[in-house]
């Protein structure tokens, strides 16, 4: 029996036995029920290296194949740690693995999250949500999750005592919404109680297995994104007072630099990045120049050598006091300015100097929402 849920916006929603519309390795298929767990030697979070025989006393083992940046992902996380909890003491292992290559996914598919899929990435993400089972790094060779068939994140398999496979698939049918069929948990109770798995396989929603053949595509996004027009206008400070205000659905970012500005030129290609991760949803970016109007050309050359696509001004006075007080009179006056400004013209980051990029994108997506629900 096989079971299937609509999930509305999901990257993938796929029957384990059909066949996938991204490239994965060739030959490459799901684990068969009653199939043994395929050994692995994979690097953790915690700086250990660890592999099947370590998890030898556990009735049952449950892998997780998820990631750092996928909304599905991240809407499951919680659930993961909650199975961990109700089951640890009853002997039952659970480890996640992220399958992905960090260099295959492009950075529009960063826009749920403010991490990518690096080792160090999820160091990050396992400390922030207080992991307490291993969390696993296959993304250089990527060879156990072919081993396995992780086609998407989150994929669950669950084995017994005896380390064959009973159930593979989702972990419920509900990626935000209520849930009606809890299918890992149902699997998991059936084993602890010596009984058949209910249901042994289930279809899976999610983000697709980044493999690394994707990497040129990644490649080839970015050069199309460097190609992009940059231009520069003037703006006056009653404009910029509109901008502050904050009319649109979307949330708003606002960087005052100069040229002659070492760490404001130092941080725009950071800033592109972010720009380029969020633009997608409802996030806009825009620079403002205290360059002089005589040297409007020089900040649009810098502006197109750093590929800053996004909405570009040169304040037209040498009135910094009227800009500060358009934009925000809490700015002390020096530059870099950051600040981040929810739609109605609430202030929800400010920064005077360069920003941390890691503060800014969490602030960001905080607001912006990581799973699907928050679209």
């Amino acid at each position: 029996m096989l079971r299937f849920s609509t999930c509305i916006g999901c990257c993938v929603a796929i029957l384990l036995s059909g066949s996938a519309v991204w490239s994965a390795p060739p030959g490459m298929k799901t684990l068969e029920i009653g199939t043994a767990a395929p050994d692995f030697k994979l690097p953790g979070v915690d700086g250990k290296t660890y592999q099947l025989a370590d998890f030898a006393d556990a009735k049952i083992l449950i892998v997780v194949f998820t990631c750092n940046h996928c909304p599905t992902a991240q809407a499951y996380e919680d659930r993961l740690i909650r199975l961990h909890a109700d089951y640890k003491d009853r002997g039952v292992a659970i480890l996640a693995i992220s399958p992905n290559d960090p260099k295959a996914v492009r950075l529009d598919e960063l826009g749920y999250s403010d991490l990518g899929d690096s080792l160090a990435d999820m160091k990050i993400r396992a400390k922030d949500m207080s992991f307490e089972f291993p969390y696993l790094y296959d993304g250089d060779t990527q060879d156990v999750s072919a081993a396995y068939g992780a086609l998407a994140t989150p994929h669950v398999f669950i084995f017994d005592d005896g380390r064959k496979l009973r159930y593979v698939g989702r972990v419920d049918d509900s990626e935000v919404g209520p849930v009606r069929s809890h299918d890992a948990r149902n699997a998991i109770e059936a084993l602890l109680a010596g009984k058949p798995v209910p249901v042994q396989k289930t279809r899976i929603f999610g983000c697709s297995t980044k493999w690394s053949d994707k990497r040129k595509s990644a490649e080839e996004t970015v050069k199309r994104w460097d190609a992009e027009r940059v231009s520069l206008g003037t703006i006056d400070a009653a404009r910029v007072k509109e901008l502050v205000k904050n009319d649109t659905r979307n949330l708003r970012l606002i960087n005052i630099w100069a040229t002659w500005c070492i760490p404001c030129v130092e941080e725009l290609s950071e800033l592109v990045t972010i720009n380029r991760m969020y633009r997608g949803r409802r996030f806009e970016m825009i620079t403002i120049s205290l360059d002089s109007i005589e040297n409007r050309d020089q900040a649009l050359k810098f502006l197109t050598k750093k590929h800053v696509s996004s909405a570009n001004y040169l304040f037209e006075s040498d009135d910094r006091d009227q800009l500060a007080e358009a934009l925000d009179p809490k700015w002390p006056g020096p530059v870099p300015y950051t600040v981040l400004i929810a739609p109605g013209g609430k202030v929800i980051y400010r920064k005077h100097d360069a920003v941390d990029p890691m503060v800014l994108k969490k602030a960001i997506v905080k607001h912006l929402g990581r799973t699907y629900a928050d679209r």
